[in-house]
């Protein structure tokens, strides 16, 4: 599903996270169990819960549709497409869009397990199997 803005371009808050979250484990919900979820994952109040969710609907974040006992409210963006959006924001903010130039800097700080460099290995050789 796209965004209303580039995905590429947007960036989401943290709280935005909060509720996408929470919205991509359990879709459709009520404004109510979103309440009582993010109460119970973040301590929002309720009306933290309704003017994110009013912002969010702005920007096109959810979707919502009128349901017998209120709104429902889904996520209108994929948890991968986010991650990935974030993925490169974050890259291009700290790292000047470098993946080479963070895994450098991981590796030389062995902030990297034998476990996740076996893992990166494996994914470059699939890279490199589709070229």
């Amino acid at each position: 599903m796209p965004w209303k803005n580039d995905p590429e371009g947007t960036k989401l808050t943290a709280s935005e996270w909060n509720v996408l979250t929470s919205l991509w484990e359990s879709s459709p919900q009520t404004v109510m169990q979103l309440v009582a979820d993010l109460n119970k994952r973040v301590g929002w109040a309720k009306s933290t819960t309704i003017t994110t969710l009013r912002r969010m609907e702005e920007k096109g974040l959810v979707w919502v549709e009128q349901g017998a006992r209120g709104k429902l409210y889904a996520p209108a963006v994929e948890r991968e497409q986010a991650a990935t959006a974030e993925t490169h924001n974050f890259l291009d903010r700290v790292y000047q869009g470098s993946v080479g130039l963070m895994m450098s800097a991981m590796a030389k700080r062995q902030e990297l397990s034998s476990d996740e460099v076996a893992e990166l290995r494996a994914i470059l050789d699939q890279i490199e199997e589709g070229k």
